[in-house]
């Protein structure tokens, strides 16, 4: 079916992409480090709770960490071998989380659940849940509970946008997986117990585009190259018209969005019985050797990931993981991917904004991109004087969905996205 044009949504900006570094890059294996780390927090929610004790031998695939409720998602081993250790560490993000080590034995003797066939809705949502499947298009929300929404809705949206700069591992999965991605979109859709299937893809990947169309049973949406068009209440308007109100959610419109890479890992989960260890995560930059989309095991070292990549070309201004908008810059090397690790950038002097902020200008400009239309600068303002309750209010900091466009555009070079996530920190220590 040829594809059709998606909608104008307000605010946005045209980052430069530099998709070129990896576009071009298939998807390889990255082979098992010697020990990974695999962190108790892989999903929104709470920590999962270690099910496993030092000295234990696991499987791949073996559960090694259970859900705390039903905002948690499952943890598994991602390599066959040996629990060393289980111990508090400070994440990338500078939060604590519990990792469980494992010592790998080189063997990768799998532990599989049942492959099924011809599943009822039941038995995919299940099956979803007892694979640890998460949102893998950002914030990691459990998706078993997408699935089952409190109101019903009648269209499912894949998200191919891959909006971030430098991130090529969704552009990569698509075309080289594409009816596996279809087939667990049909799961989804099954699930969710709607026909009309919709994928989103920017205009700046035509292969993909062009690929999909060849596809019965979903309809391409060609969208412009914008930033944030990912992010789902921009993806939602654009695919279909319909808007999503402040405070609410994307069933409140009759939708429900998943990305490319989770409806992969549904139909890996379905007809195989995988659970979710391992990601595909696109490392690049102009400071690394050899840019790269990779499988990556859950847990393994960033360190290693970039020595597998040829190391260093140069001296990195910034080192970031997951995308150069919404991820998180490292102090160092030493952290572990997760499950929803999609980046490892390495930012030379060119590329990495390294400059001192200056006062505010008052020029708006934060406010003309925000996609939600929020007033950036008034959080920032109210935030840096620790008067949070003001940040929220004047600048309606909950609806932030802390894309970064603001402080990409600011001339100032105003830290708008750490004033933003203090704020919300304080509504929730507040909850």
């Amino acid at each position: 079916m040829k594809a059709v044009n998606g909608k104008f949504f307000f605010g946005g900006l045209h980052p430069h992409d530099a998709k070129n570094l990896a576009k071009d890059a298939p998807l390889e294996v990255m082979p098992a480090p010697e020990v990974i780390a695999v962190s108790c927090s892989q999903s929104l929610g709470k920590p999962a709770i270690p099910a496993v004790e030092i000295g234990a031998a696991v499987k791949q695939g073996q559960v090694i960490a259970r859900a705390d409720g039903a905002i948690s998602s499952d943890v598994f081993a991602s390599v066959s071998g040996t629990v060393t250790e289980i111990k508090e560490e400070t994440g990338a993000n500078g939060t604590t989380e519990k990792y469980i080590f494992i010592k790998s034995d080189g063997k990768e003797e799998k532990a599989f659940l049942p492959p099924l066939t011809e599943p009822s809705a039941e038995e995919i949502v299940k099956r979803v849940r007892d694979c640890g499947i998460v949102g893998l298009g950002g914030a990691g929300f459990p998706t078993a509970v997408k699935l089952t929404p409190s109101s019903p809705v009648d269209t499912l949206i894949l998200n191919g946008a891959e909006c971030e700069p430098y991130l090529t591992c969704d552009h990569r999965l698509m075309l080289e997986r594409a009816e596996e991605v279809l087939r667990g979109a049909k799961y989804v859709a099954k699930a969710l117990g709607v026909d009309n299937i919709i994928i989103g893809i920017e205009k700046n990947k035509p292969d993909c585009i062009k690929l999909f169309e060849g596809f019965d049973g979903i309809k391409v949406v060609a969208l412009r190259k914008r930033y944030p068009m990912g992010g789902e209440k921009q993806l939602i308007y654009a695919a279909t018209g319909r808007k999503v109100g402040l405070g609410k959610l994307p069933a409140d419109a009759g939708v429900s969005v998943q990305n490319v890479a989770t409806c992969f890992a549904v139909c890996e989960a379905i007809e195989q019985g995988k659970p979710l260890y391992e990601k595909a995560v696109t490392v690049s930059g102009n400071a690394v050797n050899q840019p790269k989309n990779l499988w990556v095991k859950v847990g393994t070292p960033i360190k290693a990931i970039i020595e597998y990549c040829g190391g260093e070309k140069t001296n990195p201004k910034k080192v970031v993981q997951g995308g150069p908008m919404t991820g998180v810059a490292l102090a160092n090397y030493d952290a572990y991917t997760h499950k929803t690790t999609s980046g490892i950038l390495l930012m030379d002097a060119k590329e990495a904004a390294a400059d001192e902020p200056t006062p505010c200008l008052n020029c708006g400009k934060c406010a003309d991109v925000c996609p939600m239309r929020l007033m950036p600068m008034n959080t920032a303002f109210y935030a840096s004087a620790g008067d949070f309750e003001a940040a929220a209010k004047y600048g309606s900091t909950a609806a932030c969905i802390e894309c970064g466009a603001c402080e990409y555009i600011c001339p100032a070079k105003r830290p708008l996205i750490q004033a933003i996530r203090k704020t919300k920190a304080y509504l929730r220590n507040k909850k």
